[in-house]
């Protein structure tokens, strides 16, 4: 654990925690983060995680009936349930833009591919930041080829600070737990604050396992865990177009052992869920 303090010069909030964990690696994660100038000077605005081949994915998405770019990317691609790239980035939430938002999302995903190795359908994306300006993948896709060459798997702290807008400390949670007797790891990293002006808004959850989980348990886990607690969340009673939470599950525990769930209703999936379950309630306590 580390001692929280300002970040950027920013007045740390009074309700965040006094230390920030330092999250471990989880098998079949990589992640880098870079500043790439889309809207902010001297700080990361730009990450990429990288899953290896196999990862299962599952998500809750914004309701609202405007809903981002971004946010339609993933909708569309999660009933599939495979993952293998992740871009996020910070000071632009490409909402209200249009056909050119949708452009934007479709160059980014092509360049995420290109840089690791997998198929378009298989890129997740997510933006935060101001709405109704467009967004330029010109100015930041040209550095995901470098973020997967530096991609490391003891890098969320760098990630969670690369999604972060109006936020004033980055937010990160982890725990261990036990799949069929093995142990395997939940790390967590998330970004959120109230709606400005309404130029800033966005809650964004981005939750990493090394567990072997079907797509169908991966989702049900994540629809769960989310009602409990990221959809418990109101900062200002705004729904914003961009929110977005996305659980990953590389499998890569399974190395070790640990079984394969395929039902939700599987008796060695609770101390699991348990464990997301407080994962995902630790971060909307600090968002």
């Amino acid at each position: 654990m580390r001692q929280r303090g300002q970040f950027l010069g920013v007045k740390r909030s009074p309700l965040a925690p006094q230390e920030t964990p330092v999250l471990p690696p989880v098998g079949g994660v990589r992640l880098a983060a870079c500043a790439a100038g889309i809207r902010y000077t001297g700080r990361k605005d730009l990450m990429l995680a990288l899953l290896d081949e196999g990862t299962r994915v599952g998500g809750v998405l914004t309701r609202s009936r405007t809903a981002s770019a971004p946010v339609e990317w993933c909708r569309e691609r999660l009933p599939a349930g495979r993952a293998r790239a992740l871009v996020v980035n910070a000071g632009n939430a490409n909402a209200f833009t249009g056909m050119r938002g949708v452009e934007a999302v479709r160059v980014t995903a092509q360049q995420a591919a290109a840089a690791a190795g997998c198929a378009q359908d298989e890129v997740f994306i997510a933006s935060t930041g101001v709405i109704g300006e467009p967004l330029e993948p010109d100015r930041f896709t040209g550095k995901l080829t470098e973020l997967a060459a530096a991609a490391a798997p003891d890098a969320f702290d760098a990630a969670a600070q690369a999604i972060m807008t109006t936020d004033t400390f980055p937010k990160l949670a982890t725990l261990k737990a036990e799949l069929g007797g093995v142990p395997v790891t939940i790390n967590g990293i998330a970004k959120g604050s109230g709606m400005i002006a309404p130029d800033m808004a966005t809650m964004l959850a981005f939750l990493f396992t090394d567990a072997p989980l079907s797509a169908a348990v991966v989702q049900a886990l994540c629809t769960a865990g989310a009602q409990e607690s990221f959809n418990a969340i109101t900062v200002d009673s705004d729904t914003s177009t961009s929110d977005t939470v996305l659980l990953f599950a590389t499998g890569a525990a399974a190395a070790a052992g640990a079984p394969e769930i395929t039902d939700a209703g599987d008796e060695r999936l609770r101390p699991f869920a348990a464990a997301l379950n407080e994962v995902m309630l630790d971060l909307a306590h600090q968002i």
